[in-house]
C-alpha cells in the first residue's frame, strides 16, 4: 500500500525517497511484530488485533505516521489513545531492533483506505451505476463521439 495516502508525497509534492520507503517498511515490520507478540500492556490494547498497513516517514526520518486498523475497525478511538500512550515504549522497541541515528517519533492514524475501497466497490455494484457502465462498454452512450 505504499503511496496510497495523500500525505505520502511529502512536502512540495515530492515522492518519498528509497530510504524513506525502506525505513518506513522496517518500522512497519517491527511494530507489526510487537503487536503480534502482544508486548503492549495497555487496557485499551489488550486482546486487540492491530494491522499496521503503512508507515510514512518524513524526509529527515525524524517523524513517522503509522496507519493502523484494529480488527474489524472496532473501538478505533480507544486503540488510537492506547497507541499514543504506548508510543514511548514502541519507540524504545524500534531503537533496540533498528539501526538508526534517530528513532522517529510516531503519530498513529486510522487507515481509511480499506473503507474507501469498500465504498467504491459498493458503488460499482449499484444497479444504476452498473447499467451506466454497461452502456459505456457497449458504445451506446458516453462514447468518444466517433
Amino acid at each position: 500500500m505504499v503511496g496510497s495516502h495523500p500525505d505520502k508525497a511529502g512536502r512540495r509534492g515530492r515522492a518519498p525517497s528509497q530510504r524513506q520507503l525502506r525505513v518506513g517498511e522496517e518500522v512497519r515490520h517491527v511494530l507489526a511484530g510487537v503487536f503480534q507478540r502482544g508486548e503492549l500492556h495497555d487496557p485499551e490494547l489488550d486482546g486487540v488485533s492491530i494491522t499496521v498497513s503503512e508507515v510514512s516517514v518524513s524526509p529527515d526520518l525524524r517523524n513517522a505516521t503509522v496507519f493502523v486498523m484494529p480488527l474489524g475497525g472496532a473501538h478505533a478511538d480507544d486503540v488510537l489513545a492506547g497507541l499514543k500512550r504506548a508510543a514511548p515504549f514502541l519507540r524504545t522497541m524500534l531503537a533496540k531492533q533498528m539501526t538508526l541515528r534517530t528513532v522517529p517519533r510516531m503519530r498513529f492514524l486510522i487507515d481509511t483506505a480499506f473503507e474507501t475501497a469498500s465504498r467504491i466497490n459498493q458503488m460499482f455494484q449499484d444497479p444504476v451505476v452498473r447499467a451506466d457502465l454497461e452502456k459505456d462498454d457497449d458504445g451506446e452512450e458516453g462514447g468518444n463521439g466517433a
